[in-house]
């Protein structure tokens, strides 16, 4: 079993900054050949994805990112960092990182979602 710890929400005034970070453990070596990507869960809104960072380090994000958001990797540690500027009152969600693999049909999980970490933008 994989497991996926996120962390780094809070609450953060809009034009503020946050990093999350999410840990892959378990029954794995290294998330070296996969793709990472974050998610979110809005209240009442269908999961989403916010940003994908393939095996090979290129990129993916959703429209609604413009630009603020930043995906990155650390292989060795088995992280997958989002840092997210000039957040929005819309940007308010629960985060979820998940590992698996980019192709035609988009992102395709390979493991359970974890807890995922709430962020809120408020003032």
């Amino acid at each position: 079993q994989v497991q996926l710890v996120e962390s780094g929400g809070g609450l953060v005034q809009p034009g503020g900054s946050l990093r999350l970070s999410c840990t892959v453990s378990g029954k794995i070596l290294s998330i070296y050949g996969n793709a990472m990507a974050w998610f979110r869960a809005a209240p009442g809104k269908q999961r989403e994805l916010v940003a994908v960072i393939r095996s090979g380090g290129s990129t993916i994000y959703g429209d609604f990112v413009e630009g603020r958001f930043t995906i990155s990797r650390d292989n060795s540690k088995n992280t997958v960092d989002l840092q997210m500027n000039n957040l929005k009152p819309e940007d308010t969600a629960v985060y979820y990182c998940n590992r698996g693999g980019w192709g035609p049909a988009g992102f395709r999980q390979s493991d359970p979602w974890g807890q995922g970490t709430q962020v809120t933008v408020s003032s």
